[in-house]
């Protein structure tokens, strides 16, 4: 077994692979190989790293410098001057690696070193195909104390007794899940993890499944032998291709090591587990839709009870729990209990991964204690707002949660804090918005995405859902009504209340908190018919400034013909006649066209 120098590790994750990380990764081995360096330097496809909005990432260790959006041509000066000379490269380094007094690793940038990381814990560091890595951090060491140390009832009890909750939405206790599952009668029963992860800019179980997959194998065995199980299946979305692939080669390898299969560890337990692919159905988050796509059935829900953990996956006991949720398990098992409630609040122990997007300057997979402040987030951890724009708003939930205010930036991020104020945890979107967003355009966008992803087996969520998009489409195009405002609130609490599944009863919540905050703006839609945030096109005027050189590629491209003017003068719009295209503004070479 070589020992190397040096290590460099490249970002592996979707992301960062689209900014073909991996074509950067053939170029360093090329390059390290014609120096005769391949002896003393590894190179290392890792996963995630978490800051995407650096990316593609390369660290070099053992000195963790952090060089960020590389392309193929900055590889031979890395090469050369760092991995050759020992001279680290400060122009490619991370904006925020490099001070007047020192370097800084990655670590000790503030976008991780204000984080805590369990279920990401080896996103970054680890190869995710190669298993020795894994077992290196402490791998399937909680499957084998509990396998040689422990029964299944004092596994579920740790579990129970961790406070751990569901980080797929709900926030349900799941060692309450887990006894349930395993006091069911049956004598088969299934483990199945819930990989599929609809919510628009969402990633985090993606990023899990891509860097650290090893984990969630481990996890699902110790479920297995918690509840007597001894088949699992993964269901994960077709449109997440490197974690498929990934999480195949994880599978493969736990076999071949006697870690998944018959006898793991010569214990006499057998669990196996397989993938399933989903299409694509964000219907298929929920439990008894997702278990329907597994048999091979149209993905819709059922009424409940009973509850999957008495009959679930082909009308046998099952347990269902998402990605994020079965990250934890392993360290809990080997970091026990009182580790894992020193992190996080009474009532929502441990850590929470969420993906932050939208108008703030870190974009990417952030890690943090439940109990931490969304102005902790949002400031010290994202960055703040580019541009010098204000903060408007967050949306937490994706399209089942809500929108926070700034009046609400200190409020502590746990389950029941975010339900509180009308939204929800979810699977962990975490969307920020300035003041250039129009809350009304983005209920209108959530809603738009659930009434496409609705099943339709239920009326409240086929046809409700259609009404309140129907309503808040007439609002943004400036055809609305005041009645129109109470109309779409007694419609959102009717379907929330009457809807069969979690898909219809949170669909209305992006459109009732943004009513509770916002209500002003939908008043200046309706009323006077104007957009505040200045983004409703519907509502907006065109107009030339005196920036217009008189060259009319403007009026050449209007399709309504409402631009006037002579060469070499300013021209006009006939509001009257434009169609609000934007066409004339994309044409116009000097940015002199405005809506107002």
């Amino acid at each position: 077994m070589n020992i190397y120098r040096s290590h460099v590790l490249i970002c592996g994750g979707t992301g960062c692979t689209s900014s073909k990380s991996d074509k950067l990764q053939k170029e360093f081995q090329n390059l390290i190989q014609k120096k005769d360096l391949d002896k003393e330097v590894k190179v290392v496809r890792t996963g995630c790293f978490g800051l995407c909005e650096a990316g593609p990432i390369v660290i070099v260790y053992p000195e963790g410098s952090f060089y960020s959006q590389i392309k193929l041509e900055d590889v031979e000066e890395i090469v050369e001057e760092h991995l050759l000379k020992g001279v680290v490269v400060k122009r490619l380094l991370y904006k925020g690696a490099i001070s007047e007094e020192a370097i800084k690793s990655i670590y000790e940038v503030d976008f991780y070193k204000k984080q805590e990381r369990i279920a990401l814990k080896n996103c970054g560091v680890i190869s995710p195909e190669d298993i020795y890595e894994y077992i290196a951090f402490d791998g399937y060491m909680g499957l084998a104390k509990a396998l040689t140390e422990m029964s299944p009832e004092e596994v579920i009890k740790v579990v129970t007794e961790s406070g751990l909750r569901g980080r797929g939405g709900a926030g349900f206790p799941t060692g309450l899940k887990w006894n349930f599952a395993a006091k069911a009668t049956g004598n088969e029963k299934y483990v199945l993890c819930n990989a599929d992860e609809g919510d628009p800019g969402a990633f985090m179980d993606r990023s899990i499944l891509e860097g650290d997959p090893h984990s969630v194998i481990e996890a699902m065995s110790l479920a297995g032998y918690a509840i007597g199980s001894n088949q699992g299946y993964v269901y994960v979305r077709a449109e997440y291709p490197i974690a498929v692939q990934r999480l195949q080669i994880a599978i493969n390898q736990a076999r071949e090591k006697g870690l998944l299969g018959k006898n793991i560890l010569g214990t006499g337990f057998d669990f196996d587990m397989e993938i399933r692919l989903g299409a694509g159905a964000f219907v298929c988050g929920e439990e008894t839709a997702l278990i329907a796509s597994i048999e091979g059935e149209r993905g819709m829900p059922r009424n409940k009870p009973p509850f999957p953990a008495n009959k679930g996956l082909w009308q046998k006991p099952s347990l269902i729990n998402n990605v994020e949720t079965y990250a934890n398990i392993p360290q809990i098992m080997l970091k026990g209990v009182d580790w894992f409630k020193s992190i996080g609040t009474e009532k929502s122990s441990g850590t929470k991964v969420f993906a932050l997007g939208g108008k703030i300057e870190n974009t990417g997979l952030v890690e943090i204690p439940m109990g931490t402040p969304l102005r902790k987030v949002i400031y010290d951890i994202g960055g703040g707002i580019p541009n010098g724009k204000e903060f408007k708003a967050v949306q937490t939930g994706g399209p089942s949660g809500g929108c926070i205010t700034a009046d609400h930036l200190d409020t502590p991020i746990d389950f029941d804090s975010l339900v509180a104020l009308g939204s929800m945890m979810g699977s962990g979107g975490m969307i920020v918005m300035d003041e250039d967003n129009c809350m009304v355009d983005i209920a209108r966008f959530f809603l738009d995405f659930t009434v496409e992803e609705s099943c339709g087996k239920c009326n409240p969520c086929r046809e409700g859902t259609q009404r309140m998009l129907e309503i808040l489409e007439r609002i943004t195009e400036g055809k609305g009504e005041v009645e129109d405002i109470d109309k779409l609130e007694r419609l959102a609490k009717t379907i929330k209340d009457t809807s069969l599944c979690g898909l219809g009863q949170t669909a209305p919540n992006p459109v009732l908190s943004t009513l509770k905050y916002f209500r002003h703006e939908y008043e200046a839609h309706v009323i006077d018919k104007t957009c505040p945030a200045g983004q409703c096109k519907a509502l907006l005027d065109y107009f030339i400034t005196d920036k217009c050189k008189g060259c009319t590629k403007c009026a050449r491209v209007c399709p309504s013909s409402c631009i006037t003017g002579k060469v070499k003068e300013i021209h006009s719009i006939n509001n009257k006649l434009c169609i609000k295209c934007g066409a004339c503004m994309e044409a116009c070479p000097f940015d002199a066209i405005i809506l107002k």
